[in-house]
């Protein structure tokens, strides 16, 4: 797991600095029962969540017959975005963030959110100052972060051996694999241990673990 040349660490957003499931699986339920569509437990939802967000809808109950997708997922990001202030980071995160600045670490953030809620985001819990590049998407659909990332890493013109992706998904583990650099992820966000560990890949318990692990 150690590596004493990497030089950048890519950060996911949503579940792996910000602790945001609560929210989400409150949302998610309210709006399955609008619709007269059973529950979904903790459990199942870490289990059923992916990327692209849309597979994941279906996958849950929603049809798109009477609603498109569009419809139901500004719904969605319309209620996140009035509760997200009350998210907290997850623990350790401006210790490890601050922890990486001091220690020489260049760092961003990748993520599926759309950018102009992202960076409200990141002002708001005071952690700009951390990263040289903060990355989202230019709709709040969440298809996906690909072509994002490509651009990312062109644009910094970065060494992908000297590159870390710190996520909570096996989407983080995907791109990660697109951009040819190492990836660890933390299972505290949107999926389960276990569909984690089928990726093959580092898995940290928590972002208190990365500082003994990456120095």
């Amino acid at each position: 797991m150690e590596n004493n040349t990497y030089a950048h660490i890519i950060w996911d957003w949503n579940g792996t600095l910000l602790d945001d499931l609560k929210l989400c699986l409150k949302i998610i339920n309210n709006m399955l029962d609008k619709n007269c569509l059973p529950p979904v437990s903790r459990a199942d939802y870490l289990e059923v969540f992916g990327f692209p967000v849309r597979d994941y809808y279906q996958k849950i109950g929603f049809t798109f017959d009477e609603e498109p997708f569009e419809v139901i997922s500004t719904e969605f990001i319309t209620s996140y975005e009035k509760g997200r202030p009350n998210c907290p980071l997850m623990p350790g995160t401006r210790e490890t963030l601050e922890f990486l600045s001091i220690t020489g670490y260049t760092q961003s953030i990748l993520s599926a959110s759309k950018q102009a809620y992202l960076n409200k985001a990141v002002l708001d819990y005071g952690i700009e100052d951390h990263f040289i590049s903060i990355n989202g998407l230019d709709n709040h659909h969440a298809a996906g972060k690909f072509d994002l990332a490509k651009v990312f890493m062109a644009s910094q013109d970065l060494n992908p051996n000297s590159v870390l992706l710190i996520g909570d998904t096996l989407h983080d583990a995907e791109i990660a694999a697109s951009l040819r650099v190492d990836c660890w992820l933390i299972p505290n966000g949107h999926q389960s241990r276990l569909r984690l560990e089928s990726a093959g890949l580092p898995i940290l318990d928590s972002l208190t673990e990365l500082a003994n692990h990456i120095q």
